[in-house]
């Protein structure tokens, strides 16, 4: 289905669809970014279905806490700005960023803002446009050299693959493909568990021919 083919992207882009709310769906490792700004959404959830993702942007939302980014282990930049967040607990960020955007929230007004969010995310490169001097990289902290993975992490930041374009309602319509997909792939296995069954059926039958009558 054409929802299922957008996977192969690996980067979906649902900006401006009016969407409130981001639904539950089945694990979906391929996607790594995910664009969701300029929408309706109140509540940041549901996102552990993406583990593998690293670009995600929520700006222009009507978003008002941080919450549920944890699994996100491998998340590298996040977009925030322009939402409704008051107050900001650093420890509900993922301690793999590199670039954050909290531009546009009354939480960047908070004593100590960015010492704040700096000194939580040892990693960051970036924090509302603003480069973060003595940021530590991972190969530094490790004593190694740079990875292929941090320099698709650099590619990814820069410069991000243009995405396709799903309409609102994709959320439900992967969700009903998904689901789908599942109820074939039960149906194949009983129908093969069922042949199988009828198999033994017949070789029991065809034994009892070949065995002599029980003596009485």
């Amino acid at each position: 289905s054409s929802s299922l083919e957008l996977l192969l992207s690996l980067t979906i882009c649902l900006d401006r669809q009016n969407i409130s709310a981001i639904g539950k769906l089945q694990s979906l490792p391929e996607v790594h970014s995910l664009y969701l700004q300029q929408n309706q959404i109140e509540k940041i959830e549901n996102l552990g279905c993406f583990p593998n993702l690293r670009f995600l942007s929520l700006a222009g939302n009507c978003i008002s806490r941080v919450e549920n980014l944890q699994p996100l282990h491998q998340l590298r930049l996040l977009d925030l700005s322009h939402n409704q967040i008051q107050m900001l607990d650093p420890d509900e960020l993922p301690c793999s960023l590199r670039v954050l955007d909290l531009r546009g929230n009354k939480c960047t007004q908070q004593h100590g803002y960015r010492w704040m969010v700096v000194g939580a995310l040892p990693h960051l490169l970036e924090l509302d446009t603003q480069p973060v001097h003595g940021a530590v990289s991972e190969e530094e902290e490790e004593g190694g050299s740079s990875s292929s993975e941090d320099e698709d992490d650099e590619l990814l930041l820069s410069e991000p693959r243009g995405p396709f374009t799903a309409g609102k309602d994709f959320f439900v319509d992967l969700h009903r493909d998904l689901s789908r997909h599942s109820q074939q792939r039960q149906s194949e296995a009983l129908k093969k568990h069922q042949s199988r069954l009828d198999e033994l059926e017949e070789l029991r039958k065809h034994w009892e021919l070949l065995l002599p009558p029980a003596a009485l």
